[in-house]
């Protein structure tokens, strides 16, 4: 399944040009439980495949127990998407999405 390109921003990482989004809006675990992390779609930018879902360990903004705000950067993007590459992620073939999660700074694959 395809992200919507409204809200995607571009990044070029081993010259392919991929799309990513952070999702924005809160589910009401993320605003009322206190364990809302944000989390990012990637996929190619011109024929999109597999898309990447990574569930970072960067609590959501809008988390009822957010007290410092850590943003994700276009750096931390490229370095996922080298990781996710590295386990073994094929954004060209189409199939279920690539899930993965963030911790202590490496991905590790959730499915």
């Amino acid at each position: 399944m395809a992200i919507p390109k409204k809200g995607t921003r571009k990044i070029n990482v081993d010259a392919c040009q991929y799309r990513w989004l952070i999702r924005k809006k809160t589910t009401y675990t993320q605003s009322v439980y206190g364990s809302g992390k944000l989390s990012v779609a990637v996929e190619l930018a011109d024929e999109p495949g597999t898309t990447l879902y990574i569930y970072t360990d960067r609590p959501h903004p809008h988390d009822i127990k957010t007290d410092k705000v850590i943003p994700i950067l276009p750096s931390d993007v490229s370095n996922w998407i080298n990781q996710a590459l590295a386990l073994g992620w094929e954004p060209s073939k189409k199939g279920k999405p690539f899930n993965t999660s963030v911790n202590n700074g490496l991905l590790e694959v959730t499915d």
